[in-house]
């Protein structure tokens, strides 16, 4: 039976009326707030042609974004004369705290071993006059003008360095914080147990708050400690909330071992999302079988791969890793530092670089190529897609070109770089 409404109490009609004064009250504060607020920022890129489309069009952006809405009327318009709009790119592993980069010429020794290396790596730190900041955001910078939005950084740490990379990058990163998302990995080069006083700079990294991953090298081959490096690493994820980001660079069964403890780790701690393993040389050599099985055991737990392209028989399978839902990003690895003369920092260069050292010559493989390079980078990153629709970040580069296919093979000058909306760079230079 429904129970007959009574008349209502002195307290329910005061309480009534004081509901109805404090949304009155709020009501009047929002719309104040909302009077208060500056007004949306907003710029028409006009004629454009995203992806190269025939016709061109106008591009609205409203608060960093792409908008599918009548620009308001106070909107800048800046022309994009025809020019190709395309996603900025995505640099997913770079070491910006080794380069010699704008500097003086520097020579290099013979060497064999990572051990080699890594001893040219001290040399060379010691013999530059520029600081590791100065140097990472010349770096860095220069990738800002090629078109870049944003890089996954390595710093080296090791008791030769102390936290100087990992300073070094954190100040370009801060330098350039209206132009570039940055991660930071604090990277043990020297190895984590075989180098005493490496896994303390490890912690101690991670509390400054200054990285965003753990990383780690060659657990078998280098560090000869398999079990106790990955213990430090994911210990310090676990610990501190970041994520992992591993070298792994051996071809044979001593990476896939690796590989398959690193998947059981992610497993038991449940870090899936939060896991990358760099370079993974070891996949392009295993039986297709083999290699689709561990290849749905990294795409069910969401560990990412990248690499570098740096040779037929090295580069990840991209299109085969894809199947299973792996997200691959592309790097550019080290610039003019003590492992090589060569790099730029220009991931337009490396979608190149990835098309010829894989062969590749149809339309679609071409494109493919720069989707790795803007797209790839951006979903190991965490970050959402510039995909020139609405509501996607609106970076993106302007290049004068025919379509995407011509624009990776000819890597045409970026005319206008823009982040978030804001026109960072132009002709090369940043504004």
């Amino acid at each position: 039976m429904t129970p007959t409404p009574s008349s209502p109490s002195r307290r329910a009609v005061l309480a009534t009326a004081t509901a109805v004064g404090a949304a009155l009250s709020t009501g009047a504060a929002s719309a104040a707030a909302e009077a208060r607020k500056p007004p949306r920022k907003a710029v028409i890129f006009r004629n454009v042609r995203p992806f190269g489309a025939r016709r061109p069009v106008d591009l609205t952006v409203v608060d960093g974004r792409i908008s599918d809405r009548p620009a308001p009327g106070n909107a800048d318009v800046i022309d994009g004369g025809g020019r190709i709009a395309l996603p900025s790119l995505v640099d997913a592993h770079i070491h910006p705290d080794k380069t010699s980069w704008g500097g003086s010429w520097v020579s290099r020794k013979p060497a064999t071993t990572i051990a080699d290396y890594v001893a040219q790596d001290v040399e060379l730190f010691h013999g530059q006059s520029r600081s590791v900041g100065e140097r990472a955001y010349g770096l860095m910078a220069h990738a800002v003008t090629r078109g870049t939005r944003a890089m996954r950084a390595h710093a080296d740490v090791a008791p030769a360095y102390g936290l100087a990379g990992v300073e070094g990058i954190a100040e370009a990163r801060a330098r350039l914080a209206h132009a570039l998302d940055v991660q930071i990995v604090a990277f043990p080069q020297h190895g984590v147990i075989r180098t005493p006083g490496t896994a303390a700079l490890l912690e101690e990294a991670v509390r400054s708050g200054a990285v965003d991953f753990i990383g780690g090298i060659d657990p078998i081959s280098f560090d000869g400690a398999l079990k106790e490096q990955l213990d430090v690493v994911f210990g310090l994820a676990d610990r501190y909330g970041v994520g992992v980001d591993i070298h792994l660079h051996d071809t044979d069964d001593k990476g896939v071992t690796v590989l398959r403890d690193i998947i059981d780790r992610t497993r038991a701690l449940s870090l899936r999302g939060k896991v990358t393993v760099s370079h993974v040389f070891c996949l392009p050599r295993l039986p297709d079988a083999e290699l689709g099985t561990l290849a749905q055991q990294l795409g069910d737990l969401d560990i990412s791969l990248t690499t570098v392209a740096p040779s037929r028989d090295l580069v990840l399978p991209i299109a085969r890793l894809r199947e299973h839902g792996v997200k691959v990003g592309l790097g550019s690895d080290g610039v003019r530092d003590a492992w090589s003369p060569f790099g730029n920092a220009d991931m337009m260069h490396r979608a190149h670089i990835l098309g010829w050292v894989t062969d590749i010559r149809l339309d679609e493989e071409l494109s493919s190529c720069y989707e790795a390079a803007s797209h790839g980078g951006s979903d190991v990153m965490g970050l959402p897609r510039a995909g020139l629709t609405p509501g996607s970040p609106a970076d993106f580069v302007l290049v004068r070109g025919e379509c995407v296919p011509q624009v990776v093979v000819d890597m045409p000058q970026r005319d206008m770089v823009v982040h978030g909306g804001t026109v960072v760079a132009r002709d090369g230079r940043l504004v």
